[in-house]
């Protein structure tokens, strides 16, 4: 079976998820490479991904689950029978049970798992003082995904039918982590710092941020995924994003994980 193409579908709104997949493709060499980022915007109808594809799925982690908005999103993407690389990114506490529940639910999209990965991206609410998993991935992160690809590379040239592959486990338990209702929260503004330059505007997953006729901006706490995307974009630092879980985080958290593949 020859490599043809490859589309990679992402949810992430701190660029991590997306560094991940785009290393992973780099390792699967093929020949076309398509891109669907769904950080910002759901699909108006829904997608497939044909068979002859390598779909590469990368998303964030969010308290050991899939991101719920990833979820609603990749409900729109389809495969027919398509050979799938999953990837999670987390934080550096844990990914829990986001990788099986992404294969789960990829499966029911008719995606078919070739490979799955966990890697660890800079925490959203790391800031400085406080980092949790600072600049990761980091180059040493990017290569181990980049080589990961080319694993996938291998185990799919050696098929002689996507209905060849076989399940494999993935770290992780169904029924899945149970995840409480979280409190409504968002990044808070500061004028003095702020250039009005609309970047937090553009990077908002939800469109939880406006500016009005005065230039000042307006966080919406009930839409607010907490993803911290304007906080990490904003040239000026005009946003911060308060929450103790940063400093437990720190504390808890810093010691070095490494990634963890499954083929």
């Amino acid at each position: 079976m020859e490599k043809r193409k490859s589309c990679i579908i992402t949810f992430s709104p701190t660029r991590t998820s997306a560094k991940v997949a785009a290393a992973v493709a780099r390792g699967l060499q093929c020949e076309h490479v398509s891109e669907m980022d769904l950080t910002c915007h759901q699909l108006n109808e829904a997608v497939t991904v044909s068979a002859d594809s390598i779909a590469v799925i990368s998303v964030p982690v969010y308290a050991g689950r899939v991101a719920p908005l990833a979820v609603q999103r990749l409900k729109q993407v389809h495969g027919e029978h398509t050979p799938a690389v999953l990837l999670t990114v987390y934080g550096n506490r844990d990914y829990e049970d986001a990788l099986v529940e992404l294969r789960d639910l990829m499966q029911s999209q008719g995606f078919v798992p070739l490979a799955a990965a966990a890697f660890v991206g800079e925490h959203s609410y790391s800031r400085p003082g406080m980092p949790v998993a600072e600049g990761r991935p980091d180059a040493d992160d990017l290569q181990k995904a980049e080589d990961f690809g080319r694993r996938c590379a291998e185990k799919y040239m050696a098929l002689t039918d996507v209905d060849k592959l076989e399940p494999f486990y993935i770290k992780g338990n169904v029924p899945y982590r149970v995840v409480g209702p979280s409190t409504p929260q968002a990044p808070v503004w500061n004028e003095e710092l702020c250039t009005s330059c609309g970047t937090c505007i553009d990077v908002c997953p939800t469109a939880s941020i406006r500016m009005d006729e005065n230039s000042e901006v307006h966080t919406e706490p009930a839409t607010c995924i907490k993803c911290c995307a304007c906080v990490k974009a904003c040239p000026a630092g005009a946003l911060v994003f308060d929450t103790p879980y940063t400093a437990m985080l720190h504390t808890k958290f810093s010691a070095r994980r490494e990634p963890e593949t499954f083929i």
